[in-house]
């Protein structure tokens, strides 16, 4: 019996090599290909193609500009982050970490769209039906207009979508559906590949909208090939903690909407919770009177959040001092770190420091620069800073702070979330309009924001 051919396929790019290599060649990942079966080699002829669309090239000025329709969902969250709802016959692809809440909030939607009289189909490939059952019945979800498949070959699944005519589909997950004349196995590059190939096409051709479950690998990255992400049309990722009830929904990718926006939830028995004021939650919980706390106001998307930033400095035993930052670049701590330190006076050389952003949240704005140093500077001096004090701004090397955008929108949100003073760079003080209750501090460096936000009130 001959022995079986086998390739060896990059499991970030699709790049197939006859033997193994360190280095993808395609994409340059390191440890990246793996063994699988060759596909059989189908001759010309007997190859089925799927037939072109037959369109004719138009003018781009006689193409109609109209926006495209959406469906919302009913979930607040989730419909922001999809840029206002669900276009019709778009393909979205959500991604996480397992345990993460992928299919709880999937078909929490799901029962909200057939609550409405839209017809959706729910193709399971892991979970048998009557899992799906249980799981709806937990979620309080029970409409008549949704329908459950236990199916994992595509072949299948296309009848079923064409016999059913769904408005939505939902397949959960890619990588656990087939194409049967591939020789690999489910998961593999070319598996993936081609069963969501097929599924978007059906989307594309007026078959429904289409959401797409894929797993994630241990780095984060969305399991399967690369190109996986530029055939859809928006990429949502889950965050969070499996151990915290803490979820945040962000869009990666978005044809038809912004990539900034995000959506907290709340994981309950009950399911996926919204959370309509997630500044007012990260806030809760803030220790007040406690040196190295600072309340710094960033913007995701077109929403302004306040995030209590925490910061511990303590004396080192080491050669060489601690830095560690959970939520905050490592690169730019160590940046702001050698500001304090060469432009305010701060002795940090010999300190271990460590950072924290509160509910798990990510800061990557530059207005997050000045908020970081205010609790570096809180926790050396042992000084706790105002509570009713809100801080945000860009740092430069040379220790002058910049003007952030959307300045007026951050302050809105301190004011009503009842803080009274606001420490920001001065140039944004030209045309922000007076807010009631709430006093501006502008300031040009890091120097003087520091002295003012550590004097001793009268």
């Amino acid at each position: 019996m001959p022995k079986a051919k086998t390739l060896f396929v990059c499991s970030q790019c699709g790049y197939e090599s006859g033997r193994w290599l360190g280095k993808c060649p395609g994409c340059g990942a390191w440890n990246s290909l793996f063994e699988q079966a060759a596909p059989e080699i189908v001759p010309e002829k007997a190859r089925k193609r799927a037939p072109g669309s037959g369109a004719k090239a138009v003018p781009l000025a006689e193409i109609d500009e109209a926006e495209q329709p959406r469906v919302v969902t009913g979930i607040g969250e989730l419909d922001r982050v999809l840029g206002g709802g669900i276009v019709e016959g778009s393909a979205v692809l959500a991604a996480g970490d397992p345990g993460i809440g992928k299919s709880t909030l999937l078909l929490q939607a799901c029962g909200a769209l057939a609550e409405k009289g839209e017809k959706v189909l729910y193709v399971t490939g892991e979970e048998s039906a009557r899992q799906i059952a249980l799981r709806a019945r937990r979620l309080n979800v029970n409409a008549k207009n949704l329908y459950v498949l236990a199916e994992t070959a595509v072949d299948n699944i296309e009848a079923r979508i064409r016999e059913t005519a769904p408005d939505f589909t939902v397949v959960d997950s890619i990588q656990t559906v087939y194409r049967p004349e591939i020789a690999s196995a489910p998961g593999s590059v070319s598996q993936v590949r081609e069963s969501a190939s097929a599924l978007i096409r059906l989307a594309k051709e007026g078959c429904g909208s289409l959401f797409l479950v894929g797993h994630v690998t241990k780095e984060g990255a969305v399991a399967g090939p690369r190109v996986l992400e530029h055939m859809v049309d928006a990429v949502l990722t889950f965050e969070g903690d499996t151990r915290h009830e803490w979820r945040i929904l962000r869009a990666a990718k978005n044809r038809f909407g912004s990539v900034n926006e995000i959506g907290v939830f709340e994981m309950r028995d009950s399911g996926m919770i919204e959370v309509q004021n997630p500044s007012e939650l990260l806030l809760s919980k803030r220790a007040r009177d406690a040196s190295g706390s600072a309340v710094a106001c960033g913007m995701e998307g077109t929403r302004p959040l306040l995030v209590d930033v925490q910061a511990l400095v303590a004396r080192s035993f080491l050669a060489a001092p601690r830095r560690a930052a959970d939520g905050l670049d490592s690169g730019r701590v160590a940046l702001l770190l050698a500001v304090l330190e060469k432009r305010a006076g701060m002795r940090l050389f010999d300190k271990d420091v460590y950072l924290n952003v509160a509910g798990g949240l990510s800061l990557s704005e530059p207005a997050a620069d000045l908020p970081l140093c205010a609790a570096v500077v809180s926790s050396l001096t042992d000084t706790p800073l105002p509570a009713d004090t809100v801080i945000f701004g860009e740092v430069g090397l040379s220790g002058e702070v910049r003007a952030v955008s959307h300045a007026s929108r951050r302050v809105a949100e301190a004011a009503r979330l009842g803080f009274t003073r606001c420490v920001l760079p001065r140039e944004n003080l030209r045309g922000l309009p007076e807010t009631a209750g709430m006093t501006l501090l502008g300031v040009q460096t890091v120097s003087q924001a520091m002295a003012m936000l550590l004097a001793k009130e009268k």
